[in-house]
C-alpha cells in the first residue's frame, strides 16, 4: 500500500439523535464502522455512500474572508482537516486513524449554511465538503494523521 502524507484532523464532529441544527458538535473520538456509519451517530445506518463528510480548514478560511467567523462543525462535517481535500478526487482513499474512507460524491449546495450569512451557500460551493464511505472501521480523534493511499 503506497501512503502519501496529507495533514491532520483538526476536529472531530457527530451528532447524535437528541442533537439537530448546526454546528454539529465537537467529539473526542469517531468510531468507524463498515456498514453501518459512526457510533453514536444520528446518521448512522443510512446512506452508506454518505457515512462520513469531510472538509478542510480552507473552507473556514473562505467563509472568515467574508466577515463570517464560524466554528468547527458549522458546514456539518464529521472531520476538519488542516489541508484542503477539495484538492482529492472521487475514489481517492484515505486512511486516517486507523479506519480507511473512500471519498464517494461532493455534498450539495445546503441553504442551510444561510444561517450563517446569506452568502455562504454560494460562497463556498464547490469547498462544501466531501462525502466518504468507511472501507475499514477504526478509531479517529482529533491529531489523527491523514495518508491518501492506493491499493
Amino acid at each position: 500500500m503506497e501512503k502519501i502524507q496529507l495533514g491532520i484532523v483538526k476536529e472531530v464532529c457527530s451528532a447524535d439523535k437528541s442533537s439537530s441544527g448546526l454546528p454539529r458538535p465537537l467529539v473526542e473520538t469517531l468510531i468507524l464502522k463498515e456498514g453501518y456509519g459512526i457510533e453514536q451517530d444520528k446518521f448512522a445506518g443510512g446512506d452508506l455512500e454518505k457515512t462520513v463528510m469531510i472538509i478542510g480548514t480552507h473552507s473556514y478560511d473562505m467563509a472568515k474572508a467574508h466577515g463570517m467567523d464560524l466554528k468547527p462543525g458549522s458546514y456539518g462535517e464529521n472531520i476538519l482537516f488542516d489541508f484542503d481535500p477539495h484538492e482529492l478526487d472521487v475514489t481517492n482513499r484515505l486512511k486516517v486513524g486507523d479506519a480507511i474512507i473512500e471519498i464517494t460524491q461532493k455534498c450539495t449546495l445546503c441553504n442551510h449554511l444561510s444561517v450563517f450569512g446569506a452568502k455562504l451557500p454560494k460562497l463556498i460551493k464547490n469547498h462544501r465538503g466531501l462525502y466518504c464511505k468507511i472501507i475499514k472501521g477504526g478509531v479517529i480523534t482529533r491529531g489523527s494523521v491523514a495518508y491518501k493511499i492506493s491499493m
